[in-house]
C-alpha cells in the first residue's frame, strides 16, 4: 500500500503570506506548525481535513532562492464545490481558468496559480 503524505511546492524568500493568503485564505486550508528542527528554514505548511478529522491532503510550501514558479508541475485538490472555490478564490483575487472545465472524464476541473505563481488544479467529482 502506498499513500501520499504531502506535497510540496515552492515559494520565494519571504513568500510565505502570499502562500496563507491562497492555500489557507482562499482554498479553506488549514495552517499548521512545521516541526521545531524545520522551521529555520522558512516556509508553511497547510492540511485538509476530511468530514472524519482523518488528514485528507497536505501540502508544504518551501523557501527556494533563486525561486522558478512550478508551470506544469502541480498538485491537484478535489474539492465537493469547484464553483464555491472557484468563487472563493476569485473573491481574492487569484484568476480561476475553467477552459478545460470537462475535459478530464468523471471530473469538473479549473487550473488556477497560488500566490508564487505555481500551477495548482482543482476537481469536483461528478
Amino acid at each position: 500500500m502506498i499513500d501520499l503524505h504531502h506535497v510540496q511546492v515552492a515559494c520565494p524568500p519571504g513568500g510565505e503570506d502570499a502562500a496563507r493568503c491562497f492555500y489557507a485564505d482562499a482554498l479553506g486550508l488549514t495552517e499548521v506548525d512545521k516541526p521545531a528542527g524545520l522551521r529555520g528554514r522558512g516556509g508553511v505548511w497547510f492540511r485538509a481535513y476530511d468530514g472524519r478529522g482523518a488528514v485528507g491532503a497536505e501540502v508544504h510550501v518551501g523557501v527556494e532562492d533563486p525561486f522558478a514558479p512550478a508551470r506544469k508541475a502541480h498538485p491537484a485538490f478535489v474539492v465537493d464545490d469547484l464553483d464555491a472555490v472557484a468563487a472563493s478564490l476569485r473573491a481574492a483575487s487569484f484568476e480561476v481558468d475553467d477552459g478545460e472545465r470537462e475535459s478530464f472524464d468523471g471530473y469538473l476541473r479549473f487550473h488556477t496559480h497560488d500566490g508564487a505563481g505555481n500551477r495548482v488544479e482543482v476537481l469536483q467529482r461528478v
